[in-house]
């Protein structure tokens, strides 16, 4: 494992470092915040220890622009501010954990093999297809072939969950929780309802059908076959 400790407390540093190179990590060291940026941003390491208070850009910086810049390698902060606004502060800015000084190394050792065994992000989704048919997760558009279809909220988070499961069986109480957040409840027609209209708005002008209806079961989005188009 490859870990970057950015630490400009040389007793802190030289301690931390150590301790990890003596259980066989390759650790590098940086001891200000600029060397440390730039070795996050154009380095490839398993885990980041950043103390939060350093001379050029402090902790929180220095997350800030690896998130910006797309890199999840796992953050754990280091500081001597253990308040819990500091912390929430820390997290919303990209950490992964939050060690308040004084330490003990064995936790220390601990949060970094679990930030190490957390499995990697995968890539956010812009956008989801089937068929001929495009949705845009950032602009919250869809459009099938050159035509634009405009959703409402609702209908955008029903035509998304199913997008996300093409070819599959999805039941309304599949997603009466997804899309709406409760349980199944045997009297509402809520899904029924939307499906209905999300199908009207897929098949103007003369498109042929998506969404096909599993009598007993529930709902599956596909692309039309051959035959349909």
């Amino acid at each position: 494992m490859r870990i970057l400790l950015i630490e400009d407390d040389v007793a802190t540093a030289d301690y931390v470092a150590k301790g990890l190179a003596e259980e066989g990590q390759v650790v590098d060291v940086a001891r200000n915040g600029k060397d440390g940026l730039f070795l996050a941003l154009n380095e490839p390491f398993d885990v980041i220890v950043t103390d939060r208070m350093l001379p050029g850009p402090d902790g929180l910086t220095i997350l800030r622009a690896l998130r910006a810049s797309g890199i999840s390698t796992p953050v754990l902060v280091l500081t001597a501010l253990g308040e819990v606004d500091r912390k929430v502060e820390g997290l919303e800015a990209g950490a992964d954990d939050y060690l308040a000084k004084p330490f003990a190394y064995a936790e220390l050792r601990a949060r970094i093999r679990a930030l190490a065994r957390r499995p990697a992000p995968q890539a956010e989704l812009r956008e989801l297809s089937v068929g001929d048919l495009h949705m845009d997760l950032l602009r919250r558009t869809v459009r099938r072939g050159a035509r634009n279809i405009e959703l409402l909220p609702t209908e955008f988070r029903l035509l998304e969950y199913m997008m996300r499961h093409p070819g599959e069986v999805l039941t309304r109480t599949m997603v009466l929780e997804k899309v709406w957040d409760f349980s199944f409840d045997p009297t509402t027609n809520v899904v029924d309802v939307h499906v209905s209209r999300l199908r009207r708005k897929l098949e103007a002008g003369g498109d042929p059908p998506m969404i096909r209806t599993v009598r007993g079961a529930g709902y599956v989005l596909s692309s039309p076959t051959p035959d349909q188009g």
